[in-house]
């Protein structure tokens, strides 16, 4: 064999070698992430899940909104779920004391401002968070302060201002901070407390007031990985991603402030 025919021949025995192993490689095994999240999540989380999808094609996120107080009960209970966002830091704490996250993977992701808003056309007159002693606010929709972190927020800042007595026979408890949303865009309720992020979902309702800066200074979405996550890698990978640039832009053009992990 000739000089050039044994190069030929090495050639074509590597493009085959190749071939070969190209023909092994396999595609990344289908992975399916439950991510419970906070209801006030809901319109980010669905634009950040189709960017991350894009990217991961063998990944498909199934998203589970609730309270938070919810979301902590069925994780408890045995709920499948790899990737657990809370609204307040009391739901994840509860969790990790049960050993129920993995605590390595948790951190602290956006944070958000508790505000007092009216049907876009209130002529109330509303401007500050005590203005709902007023006898021409007949009810006010807040989240359950028992399972709902806006709600228990909400509780707080009452107390803070010295007018929870005069409100309790006021309000109408949500299940959730985006029932209350509904409540106060469609009429139901004279005022409302949500976030200003959900705010700026609807155009039938206006900001008139926000919570004291002590309260919204304590407003905190943490993220962990569920420990019960079968796909832990898939998980901890999808929590980075949240973290990353990409997400960050997409939380910021909803209205969040997104923190470092």
């Amino acid at each position: 064999m000739t000089k050039t025919n044994l190069v030929l021949s090495s050639i074509l025995l590597t493009a085959a070698s190749i071939a070969s192993l190209a023909g092994c490689t396999s595609k990344a095994p289908p992975v399916t992430l439950n991510v419970s999240a906070a209801a006030s999540l809901t319109n980010v989380l669905k634009d950040i899940n189709n960017l991350y999808t894009q990217s991961n094609s063998n990944v498909t996120i199934t998203p589970n909104f609730a309270s938070s107080g919810t979301l902590q009960q069925q994780i408890e209970q045995g709920a499948p779920a790899d990737v657990f966002i809370s609204a307040a830091s009391t739901q994840m704490d509860n969790l990790q004391k049960e050993n129920l996250i993995l605590p390595e993977t948790r951190g602290n992701l956006l944070t958000n401002m508790l505000v007092l808003i009216v049907p876009s056309d209130s002529t109330l007159n509303l401007a500050s968070f005590s203005d709902l002693t007023s006898d021409s606010v007949r009810k006010i929709a807040i989240g359950d302060p028992k399972s709902v972190p806006c709600g228990t927020y909400a509780v707080q800042a009452f107390t803070e201002l010295g007018i929870t007595a005069a409100l309790q026979p006021k309000e109408v408890l949500g299940s959730d901070v985006t029932q209350v949303l509904n409540y106060v865009q469609t009429g139901n309720v004279d005022a409302g407390i949500v976030y200003s992020t959900d705010a700026l979902t609807s155009n039938k309702v206006k900001v008139v007031g926000n919570a004291p800066a002590d309260i919204n200074a304590k407003v905190v979405y943490p993220v962990a990985v569920v420990k019960a996550s079968k796909s832990p890698d898939a998980a901890k990978n999808y929590v980075n991603f949240l973290f990353g640039s990409q997400a960050k832009a997409v939380f910021e053009k909803y209205g969040f402030t997104v923190l470092g992990k």
